[in-house]
């Protein structure tokens, strides 16, 4: 079977600290317009579709040209909406699943997780990590971090300092982890009907389901670190770096 990557992109209207987040505006376009638009530069991707289910979300992305694809309500995470929505597409083999809130995902990331899975059909599982340079970021729970082997792939996700900086041997290097993911679509069915795991349920990590049954998580290497938007005011300053990229793109149209 032909290798067919696609991408979906996660949307729910419900959010505790920022109610209706995909559809809030900036730079004069919806935020999950945004991601949909760097979707569609991405050369590896073979198709691109909003999960979602709210009827909102829905019009809006069908507004601006989107497959859409409506999904249950009760869906825990991501990965089990876009699993739903990945199962009626026959010829899809793998999936990105795309943070429908980093409206400056770099694309040439998303085409080296694409890549990577082509290389790879069996590989289940791939994400994405950048070097952590200094020690608040380090420290910040609210960071996740991780750990790799020599094969680069993931050891532990973690919210606390991993490595442990007991004596720092000049050769660590602290990772941050960036929550996108690829997989094969036969992993990613099977992943979603796995039960959480203890230290899933620990850590409130869902990629430690997968490490925990034993899963290769590859991690491909970033150099920028991946900007989101979780609240209002982030909105407001990646609003200003859209606004910023437009103008240096204008001034340089090669």
């Amino acid at each position: 079977m032909k290798t067919k990557v696609y991408g979906f992109i996660p949307a729910r209207w419900a959010s505790t600290r920022f109610p209706g987040k995909p559809l809030h505006i900036l730079a004069g376009k919806p935020l999950i317009q945004h991601v949909w638009e760097r979707c569609l530069k991405c050369e590896e991707l073979d198709h691109v579709a909003v999960a979602t289910d709210d009827e909102r979300i829905a019009n809006a992305a069908r507004t601006f040209g989107a497959d859409v694809c409506m999904t249950r309500a009760d869906h825990p995470s991501g990965s089990d909406r876009i699993a739903e929505a990945a199962a009626r597409f026959e010829d899809c083999t793998h999936v990105i699943n795309v943070q429908g809130d980093e409206p400056l995902i770099e694309i040439g990331l998303v085409n080296t997780l694409a890549q990577r899975l082509r290389e790879d059909p069996q590989l289940p599982m791939v994400t994405a990590a950048n070097p952590l340079t200094d020690s608040d970021s380090v420290n910040n729970p609210n960071i996740v971090k991780v750990v790799l082997n020599k094969r680069q792939e993931a050891l532990y996700f973690s919210r606390s300092v991993i490595p442990h900086g007991r004596e720092r041997h000049p050769g660590t290097t602290w990772y941050r982890h960036q929550g996108i993911y690829g997989y094969s679509k036969e992993f990613l069915l099977q992943y979603v009907r796995w039960e959480p795991t203890p230290l899933e349920l620990t850590e409130q990590l869902e990629q430690l389901r997968a490490l925990e049954n034993g899963a290769t998580i590859a991690v491909v290497l970033a150099e920028d670190d991946a900007i989101g938007v979780d609240t209002p005011e982030q909105a407001d300053e990646v609003a200003r770096l859209i606004e910023q990229r437009a103008t240096m793109t204008e001034g340089n149209p090669s």
